[in-house]
């Protein structure tokens, strides 16, 4: 009796090494296109967005065409509102679009008000690394010069920008693939500087005051980078 379990246990443990090495031969061969083992700790990729600089204020650009469904632009349309047909200003729009179909008015405005924003509050606060890529580099000049006079005096400036009441186009011209577009932008903010010792040396920390401010934008149009940089600024 004990013989005949002996020779059943090793008949199925003869059956049960063979499913084994079958199965082995099938789940355990690799393709080389497994994926790799999850690690729940690992870094995620960054996002395109995220890999950005997040100093960069590009002025919205209306979407381009599919390539061969260029459709002709509607100038009077486009332009309604911003510039009357046949004045300086009018002319100089349509030029920068014929040769940038993607250059709409209404929305250069709404991105230079956000760049307005940035700098103004940039500037007051010192942040050269803010401002570098939103100017050219005749303007970063005499903006870092301005400020590393007020390090030097250990003053201070504070600003706050309570918000644009008006801004409007009101210059365009297009020379040779450089486009320019200078805007007077009114606003009311608050603005106070204070020497070393805290003090208040010049404006008024609770007294809000009108500014109105012409900059001007520039872009080479051949450039695929879409940002315009600030080229020039006076106070109207």
């Amino acid at each position: 009796m004990s013989d005949f379990f002996g020779i059943e246990n090793l008949i199925i443990l003869a059956i049960a090494v063979a499913i084994f090495l079958r199965l082995r031969s099938v789940l355990g061969r690799r393709t080389g296109s497994e994926r790799p083992p999850y690690d729940p700790y690992a870094p995620k990729p960054a996002d395109a967005n995220e890999r950005a600089s997040d100093n960069v204020v590009t002025l919205p650009r209306q979407p381009s065409a599919p390539a061969g469904a260029a459709e002709p632009v509607d100038l009077d349309a486009r332009l309604k509102g911003v510039a009357k047909t046949g004045t300086p200003l009018y002319d100089g729009l349509a030029a920068i679009i014929a040769v940038d179909p993607a250059f709409e008015p209404r929305t250069f405005t709404d991105g230079a008000s956000m760049a307005y924003e940035m700098i103004v509050t940039a500037f007051a606060n010192g942040e050269r690394e803010t401002l570098r890529p939103l100017l050219s580099p005749e303007v970063f000049e005499g903006f870092d010069a301005a400020i590393a006079a007020r390090e030097a005096a250990a003053q201070t400036m504070s600003t706050t920008l309570i918000g644009i009441e008006k801004i409007a186009i009101t210059d365009a011209t297009l020379k040779d693939s450089m486009a320019r577009v200078t805007t007077r932008i009114e606003s009311q903010m608050i603005t106070a500087n204070y020497d070393k010792a805290g003090e208040l040396i010049s404006g008024d920390p609770n007294k809000v005051v009108d500014v109105v401010d012409v900059w001007t934008f520039e872009r080479d149009t051949q450039s695929k980078d879409p940002n315009w940089a600030l080229v020039a600024t006076e106070s109207a």
